[in-house]
């Protein structure tokens, strides 16, 4: 992509080079029409991924850094919102992606700066939902006796579980990666796999003899955070549907938790920890000889990474409004993994694009073309096929829709982009180097 553009920016075709203000006016004109085309056509998901591509094209576009963070600002904070109010379900993709995206960022800390093959991360993202979940409903009242009427919580309290979210599931981290601290490689890998499913067998059986987790039937209502604004909104006169408000607050606090993510992960990854994570990736006994903390810096890379998920566990419990063992599986895992490595492992920008790819691909793609198809079976439509003829798509068996695929069509996608692009989509510079020097290599041979 970066040189397509580029190669689009040498030729010239339209002047840009002789009128540089001339690149601001197509984005802004790019950015415009799709966002026309969704409001005029809200249903289309054509229409929602064409200005789900803005984002793109603003990193990719040679407008400088502040003013990429410019159009960013508005296309994320204002006419996103201004979309979901047309149709909900776009809302609710954009807040599962920046949730993914923050998921990603934390598991990129891990896997892609220190080099830690984590498979049990949805752990800690269990860990915050639960945290909330427990104390923001009745269910804390099942073994704090005495306290029934102080459960559940105020919803201000919402504000301070996140933090604690973030410190117990940095806790969490760390006990994890005490024991682990000798493992490297397949060994770590199995470890954290287990540790992952420990966490969702106990959420699973802390039902008794002492209820914590409600067991297999999971915690609800679970309280949301509390609508501050609203009085405001009400002395203006605007009347908003309460569920339309929750969306907004939700998407508004997701983005936030993500920039904040972005931020600390570039901080650190410039950083001398940062430097130390990339020598202990490289090599363990390298890094130790030229005086690398080793344990701290793994415990470091552990606590960092598992704290994004508990924050964000902690917003999708309040969120979702009920929560089971059912939704930190082991496939949750896999899935955050597939989202860095298509992405490109140590990216920042990868990560976040990765996160949005699988999101969509799974929330919209598969989905929206599995809802396509059930539409013309209903209709009893009739396609021509060479060699067959007329063909009636009733016959098309239910087992074959795209949506009931999405594991398949993720392992197809990896295994294509192991083969033709081993760093990812957005590769970070340092990886990118190291590919880069070792396909010389082995050209040289």
């Amino acid at each position: 992509m970066r040189k397509a553009i580029a190669l689009f920016w040498e030729l010239d075709p339209l002047g840009w080079r002789r009128w540089p203000p001339a690149r601001f006016l197509w984005l802004t004109a790019f950015i415009a029409l799709s966002s026309g085309l969704v409001y005029l056509f809200p249903r289309s998901i054509l229409a929602f991924l064409l200005f789900q591509a803005c984002l793109l094209l603003i990193y990719y576009a040679e407008i400088g850094r502040a003013a990429q963070i410019a159009f960013g600002a508005v296309v994320l904070g204002l006419l996103m919102p201004f979309l979901g109010t047309v149709n909900g379900y776009y809302l609710e993709v954009a807040t599962q992606v920046g949730i993914f995206a923050a998921l990603a960022l934390g598991l990129n800390i891990v896997v892609g700066l220190a080099g830690l093959l984590d498979l049990g991360y949805v752990a800690f993202y269990a860990v915050g939902a639960y945290l909330w979940a427990i104390f923001g409903s009745r269910q804390a009242a099942e073994f704090i006796t005495g306290a029934a009427s102080a459960f559940p919580l105020s919803p201000v309290w919402f504000f301070v579980f996140m933090i604690l979210g973030v410190l117990v599931a940095a806790l969490t981290g760390i006990l994890l990666g005490l024991p682990v601290l000798r493992l490297r490689g397949d060994y770590l890998a199995v470890v954290t796999l287990g540790f992952g499913e420990v966490v969702r067998v106990l959420a699973n059986n802390l039902d008794k003899p002492i209820n914590i987790t409600n067991g297999p039937k999971g915690i609800t209502p679970i309280q949301r955070p509390p609508l501050f604004f609203q009085p405001v909104l009400q002395a203006l006169g605007l009347e908003v549907n309460p569920y339309v408000l929750y969306s907004l607050y939700f998407y508004f606090l997701v983005m936030l938790v993500v920039v904040a993510a972005t931020l600390v992960t570039q901080r650190l990854e410039d950083s001398h920890i940062g430097r130390a994570w990339t020598a202990i990736r490289e090599d363990e006994l390298a890094a130790v000889s030229m005086g690398v903390p080793l344990v701290r810096m793994k415990l470091l890379a552990f606590a960092c990474g598992a704290s994004f998920a508990g924050v964000m566990g902690v917003l999708f419990s309040a969120k979702q409004f009920f929560i089971n063992p059912e939704s930190f599986t082991f496939l949750e895992s896999i899935g955050v993994l597939a989202m860095i490595i298509l992405g490109g492992m140590g990216s920042i920008p990868g990560a976040i694009l990765g996160a949005t790819l699988v999101t969509i691909l799974n929330l919209q793609v598969l989905k929206g073309v599995s809802l396509w198809l059930n539409a013309l079976r209903s209709a009893g439509t009739e396609i021509w096929l060479p060699f067959v003829g007329s063909f009636s798509l009733v016959n098309i068996p239910t087992q074959l829709e795209p949506a009931k695929y999405e594991r398949m069509v993720f392992g197809v996608i990896l295994i294509l982009m192991m083969i033709y692009r081993p760093q990812g989509i957005i590769p970070s510079r340092r990886r990118r180097r190291e590919l880069t020097r070792g396909r010389a290599e082995a050209a040289d041979a």
